[in-house]
């Protein structure tokens, strides 16, 4: 692993993305001061709470963002790039979170089924 702080990481993919740590500090409703003692060492790393929801902003794995690991892509769901996608994209949009934690334990099958159920009634309207 390099030796990079998790302050470090996160500031390279704000970069990444053309953003900065206060933009995604507000946008994810996370306190800027938390961002502060970590790129002054004042605290080593970040709540599970603001890492994860960091991690999802930039689509990497929190392990990643936490210096555990160098691989910045989540693991697969079931080695499934497929159904990662689709969990991904249900997770990440907050009308359909009821829809997410129905399909944890989902199979792909199952996932793809209740994708079409919401595209029919999507039609219908």
């Amino acid at each position: 692993m390099k030796n990079e702080t998790m302050y470090n990481r996160i500031e390279t993919l704000c970069k990444e993305r053309n953003t900065n740590i206060t933009a995604m500090c507000r946008e994810l409703d996370i306190a800027r001061s938390s961002l502060s003692e970590l790129k002054q060492g004042r605290t080593k790393s970040l709540s599970y709470e603001y890492t994860s929801k960091i991690a999802n902003y930039f689509g990497v794995d929190p392990d990643y963002i936490a210096g555990k690991s160098d691989f910045k892509n989540k693991p697969l769901v079931n080695q499934d790039e497929e159904l990662t996608e689709y969990l991904e994209e249900l997770k990440n949009r907050s009308e359909m979170r009821m829809l997410f934690q129905l399909a944890k334990g989902a199979s792909k099958d199952d996932v793809e089924k209740a994708v079409k159920i919401v595209e029919a009634f999507l039609k219908n309207e």
